[in-house]
């Protein structure tokens, strides 16, 4: 019953847009693979893959490892420590990622007097947004493990950094493989946010084309499957790792 609604819905949603582009004059010339204009926009759209993944890449581990720092407080007996970790989080959330961006842009440089190229600024912000959600993640994780791992690992004589790198870190990966995995899907699509300060990401590059070409559905088409394919890609490598590291039953 489930499938036969979606396929209903499905085949509605199909024909409603085709029937509302049905009037509409298709420009795809403008990406055509067989002509020299063609090539020369595919080219200058698919290089910002480079700069989409290299932003994402390093905003991902920079995020993680604060995360993880920020997560660690959260679990220590110290009331402290614990508040402070609520502050940070709910902080940090709080703050819309496109006004952090733009206030690590302007406003670092202004406060500091120093030089923040577009790259830096979108590292730091979406670092620093994701970092409070990385250390929810990496709290769950570490909470999930049975509370018998951390007693072996105290009867080994382990100090309570070893345990946590040795024993309990290693097995809280398997738990939070797919929020990460999710997390990093995320990223790559805020990334898209980094455009207003100027890199030349996948979403600058379609809106600098889309002013000299003055075809913004054709290009921004383009840029949802770019979008699509890329995610998608990142999807089915997480779901690989997910069964590689799964635990025989």
């Amino acid at each position: 019953m489930r499938w036969r609604v979606i396929r209903q819905y499905s085949v509605g949603l199909c024909t409603l847009l085709l029937t509302g582009c049905s009037q509409y004059q298709w420009g795809w010339y403008v990406l055509d693979p067989f002509t020299a204009q063609g090539v020369r926009n595919l080219t200058f759209l698919i290089a910002g893959f480079g700069d989409t993944l290299r932003l994402s890449l390093l905003s991902m581990v920079l995020a993680m490892g604060l995360g993880l720092m920020v997560a660690l407080p959260a679990l220590s007996p110290r009331r402290t420590l614990r508040q402070a970790n609520r502050v940070y989080v709910e902080v940090v959330r709080a703050i819309p990622l496109l006004v952090l961006l733009l206030w690590i842009y302007y406003g670092l440089p202004v406060l500091f007097d120093l030089s923040l190229n577009h790259f830096t600024a979108g590292v730091m912000a979406l670092s620093l947004a994701e970092s409070a959600f990385m250390a929810e993640v990496f709290r769950g994780g570490i909470q999930a493990i049975d509370r018998g791992q951390h007693e072996a690992a105290q009867a080994l004589g382990l100090r309570d950094w070893q345990k946590m790198r040795l024993v309990i870190l290693p097995q809280a990966l398997r738990h939070i493989l797919p929020p990460l995995g999710n997390q990093f899907i995320y990223i790559l699509k805020m990334s898209s946010l980094v455009s207003v300060i100027g890199l030349s990401d996948l979403t600058r590059r379609a809106n600098e084309l889309v002013v000299t070409e003055y075809l913004p559905l054709e290009i921004y088409t383009f840029l949802v499957l770019e979008y699509l394919i890329l995610i998608l890609l990142v999807s089915y490598g997480v779901r690989r790792l997910e069964k590689k590291l799964a635990l025989p039953q």
